[in-house]
């Protein structure tokens, strides 16, 4: 799909499934591949070399990660059936495993790590195929509240880039790289319109990384003593598969961090998706699930090529906000790029040389709309006082062991120090407050029938029984009755009145507060219920379709309506306030 951009709303140029000019994607393909390819080259080699490993061993794992990320990062731009979300998602390597690694490298060598990280390339597979059941769990309070963990996690090793200079340089010619780097960015993207804005971070990294040269901080002799195309040695550890006493002890860690990580992966996709359509939609969580198979494949590659495990970076959602552009069309330059960069020592050569506080500074500026969008995705399902507080209290908390401000000397040596990351810690607080409000939530009622009309009289009997048992008069038991016959027209497709063999209805229904929160859930089919309520808004009511009436039905009865959609299912879910008379 094209279009002319000279006629869209200035905020988003490019959605996801339209095609910039070639010449364009390739540009902010490079944005991304200059701000995330370090990140494969450096850990990779931290790990390596602090673990004891020889030279070749941390090339072949540098290279390796480099390779696997391009390869995952266009993958998930492609979306070739389940696998990919079909947006803009960088991979990269997952710092949060750097201890980790670092201690099965030193236990038991390189090939106890191919097995530890296949291992948690398949839990990732599980959760992905899962991923419906767990979405009372992994909520976007959870995934918003994470999302502005991220740059907490961040903002040291930023701050600390900031000031990073070669000895003997200019006292003051960090801070002006940095600030100018800054400035430029800014100061086009809160004033400029048009290409101009598409190309702000470019221009930024340019003129900072030219300040920065004036003082001698760029490394050009890094760049002219590398080759100009090369290949690392072939350094494959094998595989250890003897299950012995260090692969036990070690698993558990590297599964929790396993879905620490994919939570991450999770909230990034939940954020990109957030900022790549011009109109709101619904969080599409088929993408999600194929987001997470992205980094099970992208880390069965890795364990297999003997690198460590890859986590999708939420850089692209704000570099799309800032620029416009959110086209899968730039997921797949950067993933070539990234390719084409592991056989090119000296362009790779070219991007390591970037002074630390240009690249810190660039990094600061998306960090900070980062932290917006996590504010934003916490806030789009409605930010009652519960999730507030679960919000609240987990950010802090995560803000605090960051920081060492809490129990410092116990959380250094408790699990090798896990959770001193905001996100591990600050993450694990807000599912388990979120796991505490399900253990106590009133008991559910449910009922199970075929998916077709003949169903609503059970459906009817059913919630006029589950409004008699908590106490409501007829007027709550007939907007409950209206509701779900409404719900039930909505999910229905056209052509199946008279039912749809093999589907089937599952009927949830729970107190909340004075309402009722009924949970619809189906076997996947046709378009989602919440995009198509909010499509309403556009048409006048007297073309409205008899399809269209249940739906305006349906959002005058309901306080919220949520559909989710999955591979394997559809949950719709519709809050519903008692009237004030049945309080």
């Amino acid at each position: 799909m094209t279009g002319n951009p000279s006629r869209r709303e200035p905020g988003l140029r490019y959605q996801a499934d339209e095609r910039p000019p070639p010449a364009l994607a390739l540009g902010l393909g490079l944005q991304l591949t200059l701000l995330i390819v370090t990140i494969p080259i450096l850990v990779p080699t931290i790990v390596m070399r602090a673990a004891g490993a020889d030279e070749p061993h941390v090339a072949w794992a540098a290279f390796a990660a480099v390779v696997v990320c391009g390869g995952a990062t266009a993958l998930h731009a492609i979306r070739y059936g389940r696998i990919g979300s079909g947006h803009v998602m960088v991979m990269g390597s997952a710092t949060a495993f750097i201890w980790l690694c670092i201690e099965a490298v030193e236990k038991s060598g390189p090939a106890m790590l191919v097995t530890l990280v296949i291992a948690c390339a398949l839990f990732q597979f599980a959760l992905s195929a899962r991923i419906a059941f767990l979405r009372a769990i992994l909520t976007p309070t959870v995934s918003g509240t994470v999302l502005m963990l991220v740059t907490v996690t961040a903002m040291p090793v930023i701050f600390g880039m900031l000031t990073e200079a070669p000895e003997g340089s200019a006292p003051h010619a960090a801070i002006l790289s940095a600030a100018v780097t800054v400035a430029a960015i800014v100061g086009i993207a809160l004033k400029a319109g048009g290409a101009l804005r598409l190309w702000a971070p470019v221009i930024g990294l340019a003129a900072g990384t030219a300040v920065a040269g004036i003082f001698g901080l760029y490394e050009v002799e890094r760049v002219a003593a590398a080759p100009w195309v090369g290949l690392p040695v072939v350094a494959w550890p094998g595989i250890d598969l003897g299950f012995g006493a260090d692969f036990w002890s070690l698993l558990p860690g590297f599964l929790l961090v396993t879905l620490i990580v994919t939570l991450r992966s999770i909230s990034s996709s939940v954020a990109v998706q957030s900022v790549s359509w011009r109109r709101p939609r619904a969080v599409d969580y088929r993408a999600v699930q194929g987001a997470v198979n992205v980094d099970g494949v992208s880390n069965l590659l890795s364990g297999v090529a003997g690198t460590i495990p890859n986590t999708a970076y939420g850089i692209s959602a704000p570099l799309a906000e800032l620029t416009g552009v959110a086209a899968r069309s730039v997921g797949i330059a950067t993933g070539a790029l990234f390719i084409l960069l592991a056989f090119l020592p000296k362009a790779l050569a070219v991007v390591l040389a970037i002074p630390s506080p240009v690249v810190g500074a660039y990094l600061g500026v998306l960090m900070a709309m980062l932290f917006l969008i996590g504010l934003k995705v916490l806030i789009q399902d409605g930010l009652d006082y519960r999730k507030g507080l679960i919000a609240g209290i987990a950010f802090w908390i995560g803000v605090g062991f960051q920081s060492g401000m809490i129990f410092p000397e116990q959380i250094s040596t408790f699990a090798g120090g896990l959770l001193a990351n905001a996100v591990t810690s600050g993450g694990l607080a807000a599912i388990l407050m979120t796991l505490f409000m399900l253990a106590t939530e009133p008991r559910r009622r449910r009922m199970e029938a075929e998916l077709d009309a003949a169903a609503l009289p059970r459906i009817r009997e059913f919630l006029r029984a589950f409004a008699a048992r908590n106490g409501w008069g007829d007027a709550m038991a007939e907007r409950l009755d209206a509701v779900g016959e409404e719900a039930l027209l909505s999910i229905l497709q056209p052509d199946e009145e008279g039912g749809t063999p093999g589907r089937r209805l599952r009927l949830t229904a729970r107190r909340k507060d004075r309402g009722a929160v009924l949970e619809f859930v189906v076997a996947p089919r046709g378009g989602n219920i919440q995009d198509r309520l909010a499509t309403l808004a556009d048409h006048g009511d007297e073309t409205a379709a008899e399809r269209e009436v249940s739906l305006r039905l349906l959002r005058h009865l309901a306080s919220s309506v949520r559909h989710q959609q999955y591979h394997e299912v559809d949950i719709v879910t519709v809050q519903v306030q008692a009237p004030k008379a049945a309080d």
